[in-house]
């Protein structure tokens, strides 16, 4: 007897944690069909993160972490500290690009980010950084604010239900009196339905621009949140924002150039044919157009798009908390987190894939070098050929070559991997840039 009882305690011993296993997995399996719990009534007026963090606390406590800064090899920003004035109550900001890259403002003369151009921050930050931003200097419209602060509600205020009138009455409004009715820099409503928390778009100007492009394509009357795939929503959350646009007409209405596709090319003709430019440069006289941020059109163009990867793939990788499968809201560069990021897909050491993802950008950077450097060498001369007595037939084509050339190098400035979106693509925009820039000075010197 004395025999059996170790047995009879072995026995007791594995059935004990056999049934513990049985609750545990139980219990993973409820919690995966409750992926999230309701605390607290979420409406499509709710526009306050807090709120939707006491039913998503994951996903809110990393949306929370977007205040950090933190560097990759080229880009985002560590804090740099201020003095606070009454005009600008910022303590920290991110470091101004315009000191060592003297060509961008150059590029950039007479127009209002020849004033202030910095390096990146991360979301939390997207709205009181262009509050105080040094381009305010310059009247702006109310359409600005489209990207940099959670409108949803903002605009069914304004429009008394209705999200389009909203956004149609608050983008002519001068910047302030438009700024006066938002609170929230992006939020939760701005790509999740709040009863599904299905992802939707909420951006008119991504609505319109994506029936014009899928029309482009052969895919008539295309309605962004009844057609669109989880995949390509996947993108589309991040696109109504991260892209090329311009304020159409004297109801500054946002604006895609898609008509004719989303290369650089398409778009250069599309602002040509409108007759559009933003400014005209201070030292030469050119139309200009300037770039804003087409992450989404350069991904279109690459490898990682043309795989079936999404945009939130990298920068919002999945992670597992307890049985649920969570997408990260810590949104930011893949290269602060290549495990998470990359290595899903790419089986190879993380610090080979570093090295690689940064060797690219380095050839980048470098391009793009090269392309400011003959900008501004084909500023210089039409500076001094203007001062010389040139014939406008001659200063005119001139100017033609600059506005390509300071649109192609600026697109792929302002979009914010590095070249890493579309690497190759990236450099052939650069080629061209700096092409452009070389037919301007030939012209001038046959002059």
């Amino acid at each position: 007897m004395r025999k059996q009882l170790p047995l009879i305690l072995v026995g007791v011993a594995i059935a004990f944690a056999g049934a513990l296993l049985l609750v545990n997995i139980v219990e993973k399996k409820q919690e995966a069909q409750n992926p999230f719990f309701r605390v607290t009534e979420i409406t499509d007026m709710t526009d306050d993160p807090a709120i939707w963090g006491q039913n998503f606390p994951y996903q809110y406590d990393s949306y929370l972490r977007t205040v950090d800064m933190e560097r990759t090899k080229h880009g985002g920003s560590e804090a740099e500290y201020r003095e606070p004035t009454e005009d600008d109550p910022r303590e920290f900001t991110s470091p101004t690009k315009l000191d060592h890259m003297p060509a961008l403002r150059r590029m950039w003369l007479g127009y209002a980010f020849s004033k202030d151009f910095r390096e990146d921050r991360g979301h939390a930050f997207m709205l009181e950084d262009q509050l105080f931003t040094g381009r305010q200097d310059v009247p702006q419209p109310g359409t600005c604010l489209n990207c940099h602060a959670s409108m949803v509600v903002p605009w069914m205020k304004a429009g008394d239900g209705d999200l389009v009138a909203g956004y149609e009455a608050l983008n002519p409004m001068p910047y302030a009196e438009a700024a006066s009715e938002v609170e929230h820099p992006i939020s939760c409503i701005d790509c999740h339905n709040p009863e599904t928390m299905e992802l939707q778009v909420t951006r008119p100007g991504f609505m319109e621009g994506i029936k014009v492009l899928k029309a482009s394509q052969g895919e008539l009357d295309f309605e962004v949140n009844r057609d669109a795939t989880h995949l390509e929503m996947r993108s589309y959350v991040c696109g109504q924002c991260h892209v090329e646009y311009y304020f159409k007409g004297e109801e500054k209405r946002l604006t895609f150039p898609w008509d004719k596709g989303v290369t650089v090319d398409s778009m250069y003709a599309y602002y040509n044919e409108a007759g559009f430019k933003d400014w005209t440069h201070a030292e030469t006289g050119a139309p200009m157009i300037k770039a804003q941020h087409p992450e989404f059109e350069l991904f279109s163009q690459g490898t990682h798009f043309s795989a079936g990867v999404s945009c939130a793939d990298c920068h919002m990788p999945y992670k597992r908390v307890g049985a649920q499968k969570v997408s990260d809201h810590h949104v930011r560069s893949p290269l602060l987190d290549v495990a998470a990021s990359c290595q899903t897909c790419h089986r190879e050491d993380e610090t080979a894939l570093l090295a690689r993802a940064e060797n690219i950008q380095d050839r980048h950077a470098r391009l793009r070098d090269m392309a400011l450097t003959s900008l501004v060498d084909l500023i210089d001369d039409l500076k001094g050929a203007i001062e010389a007595g040139a014939d406008e037939a001659t200063l005119d084509e001139a100017r033609q070559w600059q506005r390509k050339a300071s649109f192609y190098v600026d697109f792929v400035e302002a979009e914010n991997s590095t070249g890493f979106h579309a690497d190759q693509e990236a450099a052939r925009i650069l080629a061209e840039s700096i092409d452009a820039s070389r037919q301007g000075q030939l012209v001038l010197a046959k002059r």
